[in-house]
């Protein structure tokens, strides 16, 4: 049975090379295809430790670290997650941006993609001011090459958790993938939920 520790700041860094791993070994999947470097792996972790009421939710078989969910208040994140907010009109101090979900396959299916969003969402809301809370996604059109014939898109599941995908929220973000030689733009689309008692935008 998978466990999960909700932790924030240093106590995170015994963590780091194990979160790097999760990471590059589940975004190499579709729809990502992500083609990681640990170096940069330990770099973007230490801003969930830095950042100011950030949290890193990390699942666990045992003392095996096999998932884990990171989350910031909007307003720490880099210029590409919030400009898509301020050229809305919208106000980043109120929304809480869920970063990655990443879980090791054989433990796809046993509540933790629900556990995860659970705990971000209990996080944001015992933050003072927080009324939001968004998450992006990467878009890749439905014939794309590497499309396992399997694949199945999580759309429903987050519409399930309340989230509404708002497609005029878009950005794009550069990682090199499988296959490429040097990073590229890739288009994202942010999805977002009021928190308790708060009316949607």
């Amino acid at each position: 049975m998978l466990t999960f520790q909700r932790l924030s700041g240093p106590t995170l860094n015994q963590y780091i090379d194990e979160l790097a791993q999760l990471r590059m070994q589940v975004f190499r999947d579709f729809p990502y295809l992500y083609d990681g470097d640990l170096a940069y792996e330990a770099r973007y972790l230490k801003t969930y430790i830095e950042a100011p009421d950030s949290v890193i939710v990390l699942a666990f078989d045992g003392d095996k670290v096999v998932g884990a969910s990171t989350g910031v208040p909007l307003r720490h994140e880099m210029d590409e997650v919030k400009q898509p907010f301020l050229d809305a009109g919208l106000n980043i101090d109120e929304i809480f941006y869920c970063g990655e979900s990443v879980l090791l396959s054989e433990y796809r299916g046993q509540g933790a993609g629900v556990a995860f969003f659970n705990h971000r969402e209990a996080h944001a809301e015992s933050l003072e001011g927080m009324k939001y809370s968004c998450f992006c996604a990467v878009q890749r059109p439905d014939n794309h090459p590497a499309r396992p014939a399997d694949y199945q898109p999580l759309d429903q599941f987050w519409r399930n958790r309340g989230y509404e995908k708002r497609s005029e929220l878009a950005t794009h973000f550069s990682w090199k993938e499988v296959g490429e030689s040097e990073e590229s733009l890739k288009p994202m689309t942010f999805w977002m939920k009021p928190l308790t008692n708060t009316e949607r935008l």
